[in-house]
């Protein structure tokens, strides 16, 4: 899961409600449209507190940023049905997001891990909207095998135990490295709290759509449309050769980010911020 790089939002962000045609969702805002507006999509158990560390200076850079909690995510609600989460539908959540921000100068689309794919689906249901789409540690198609045998244990216990967020995260971080660095009390009690806020359904739909999408690249590489492939060094769920092809095939801009791994938006957030100011400037001056 994306561990944000600090808590608090930046003095000149801003916490809302982004009201749409599809229902109103939390978000972070910071920046104004000088450059165009960004549009930022969070990853299987994430939120949008997984972007503040970009906030800052992507505004600084010109851009009005917007993080969004996708329906059903932390502090966005959502039914408790599994079928109002499957991808078309995230999909279609995006695109009345982007008709709710565009307008002011082009608008950006970013998606990270399985926001990457809900980013995708939107984009070949209708490009229109968007000046550019990047793909954040994201792949082709479904995550690696590996990583498909664990998340189909977290949907087989969350399945069993929907009623029971608190035992499922219980018994999911106890697979924890031994080694691994204890969280600051501040950061754990954030994210068991949007684990809990989280709703069930959408773990359990939106980890099927891990397990099971197909490679949908060549379709995608067909969209005209600007489109960049941003990754860590390493990366557990889409191996980084993975991703360099997949690069290759929608013949995108590929960044890859030093010193970090599944979440360069967060673990190296200035760099990854550079990375994306540079390809959205590149892609203005068309």
């Amino acid at each position: 899961m994306s561990k944000p790089p600090r808590l608090t939002l930046p003095s000149d962000a801003r916490a809302y409600r982004l009201t749409t045609a599809r229902g109103d969702f939390a978000v972070h805002e910071a920046g104004a449209p000088e450059r165009g507006t960004a549009l930022l999509v969070p990853g299987f158990t994430g939120s949008k507190e997984d972007f503040i560390g970009l906030l800052e200076p992507l505004a600084a850079a010109g851009y009005r940023v917007v993080a969004v909690d996708g329906r059903g995510q932390h502090e966005t609600p959502g039914p408790r049905e599994e079928s109002a989460y499957a991808l078309e539908e995230l999909a279609r959540d995006v695109l009345a997001q982007a008709a709710v921000l565009g307008g002011a100068g082009p608008l950006h689309l970013l998606g990270h891990s399985l926001g990457g794919l809900v980013a995708r689906a939107a984009v070949l249901r209708d490009p229109a909207p968007f000046a550019s789409l990047t793909l954040m540690s994201s792949g082709p198609g479904a995550i690696s095998e590996e990583q498909q045998a664990r998340t189909k244990l977290l949907v087989a216990a969350l399945e069993a135990m929907r009623e029971d967020m608190a035992g499922v995260w219980t018994a999911m971080r106890s697979y924890d490295p031994e080694d691994a660095l204890p969280d600051a009390p501040e950061l754990e009690e954030f994210l068991r709290g949007r684990w809990l806020a989280t709703v069930p359904e959408q773990l359990i739909a939106t980890g099927r759509v891990l397990v099971s999408e197909p490679d949908r690249v060549d379709g995608l590489a067909a969209v005209d449309l600007p489109k960049m492939v941003v990754s860590g060094e390493v990366d557990y769920a889409w191996p980084v050769p993975l991703l360099d092809d997949m690069a290759d095939r929608l013949g995108a801009r590929r960044v890859v980010v030093a010193g970090a791994e599944h979440s360069p938006n967060a673990e190296n957030p200035q760099a990854t911020a550079r990375a994306l100011a540079s390809f959205w400037a590149s892609v203005d001056h068309r």
